[in-house]
């Protein structure tokens, strides 16, 4: 299995990218491709007083930035490291593409470049969120703001061949987002999903409510891009301000700071479920291709469990499961319509 990964992608590149790279190559059995600038990654990996060799470098001579407009950068630079690096995607010399760069232009090179998967109208960004019962799959979580109903069904029916396939779960439940768990509750295109996803053949347990999302009863949540990606940055600010907080708070006098201490190993515990970096990149599903998109502060160990996102979802045939989902869907919507 062969691998690419943007060397120049993320706030910290290339170092985090490659020292990410160097920990899943000795961990994982694929062939990783750092592409981007050979002699800054050459300069990363001289640090290492041994070189993977498993791990391999394709010169990227361009950047994007990350406040590039994302379609404009990847007709412009057509010898940056996300185009380079999803054009090895195409042409099917790896497996899978990563990327910690510009998020709009990894989601419009693999769209634009790769394609979408037979059947599936527009791609949607997935993230693995901690819950209290468990793990959420919620999405979509910035690619589509503006999704018509059968957008919304085809991500239900995504993230649920994700859930069975990469998370081992038989059968998994799967919520709409809204206003109420009422079923007249909602927009129109709300209304209009929730009868579409009864009659999905998926296990469809109606409207949740944000307050759902990290309660972890729910196996996958689908919602438009604007709500979910306003949901996943407000989680990532409200983990940084508790954190915040509670050493503020522990700190105050000797005797919470002694509670501190003696509640270390919880306090570690804590900080571990509800690290991003423990879950990796975010899949882009819809795209002919494993395209995984990882947070722009990704440390190495994100990186690196970003790897194995991408490693796990080749290795189960994602992909061919998701695209048999949505043909089943669409035979049955067929034989009801005829």
């Amino acid at each position: 299995m062969k691998i690419a990964l943007d060397a120049m992608g993320g706030d910290a590149a290339p170092e985090t990218p490659v020292a990410g790279a160097v920990r899943a190559a000795r961990e994982l059995p694929v062939e990783l491709i750092l592409v981007g600038q050979r002699e800054a990654i050459e300069q990363q990996l001289a640090s290492y007083s041994k070189r993977p060799a498993n791990l391999s470098i394709l010169h990227a001579p361009e950047v994007i930035g990350m406040e590039e407009s994302p379609v404009a950068s990847i007709r412009k630079k057509r010898e940056s490291s996300i185009n380079i690096g999803v054009g090895l995607l195409k042409e099917r010399k790896v497996d899978a593409f990563i990327s910690a760069g510009n998020t709009g232009a990894v989601v419009s090179a693999s769209t634009l470049l790769v394609g979408l998967l037979p059947g599936v109208e527009r791609p949607g960004i997935a993230a693995l969120l901690p819950g209290v019962k468990g793990d959420t799959f919620l999405i979509d979580v910035g690619a589509n703001i503006d999704p018509r109903p059968i957008h919304l069904v085809q991500y239900a029916l995504m993230g649920e061949a994700y859930v069975r396939c990469i998370l081992g779960k038989t059968r998994p439940t799967v919520g709409l987002l809204n206003v109420g768990e009422e079923e007249g509750k909602g927009t129109d295109v709300s209304k209009e999903t929730y009868g579409m996803l009864e009659g999905s053949g998926l296990n469809f347990v109606g409207n949740v409510e944000g307050r759902d999302i990290f309660s972890g009863e729910f196996d996958v949540i689908v919602c438009d891009g604007f709500a979910g990606n306003v949901a996943l940055k407000t989680a990532e600010s409200l983990a940084h301000a508790i954190s915040v907080l509670l050493k503020r708070s522990l700190a105050m006098s000797p005797i919470t700071r002694m509670g501190a201490w003696l509640a270390h190993d919880a306090f570690a515990q804590l900080r571990k479920e509800i690290d991003y970096a423990e879950r990796g990149g975010a899949p882009l599903l819809g795209v002919d291709g494993v395209s995984i998109i990882a947070h722009g502060a990704s440390s190495g160990k994100a990186i690196k469990n970003a790897i194995r996102v991408a490693y796990e979802s080749v290795r189960h045939e994602l992909n061919r499961n998701m695209v048999d989902a949505v043909a089943l869907y669409a035979q049955r919507a067929a034989s009801k319509s005829a």
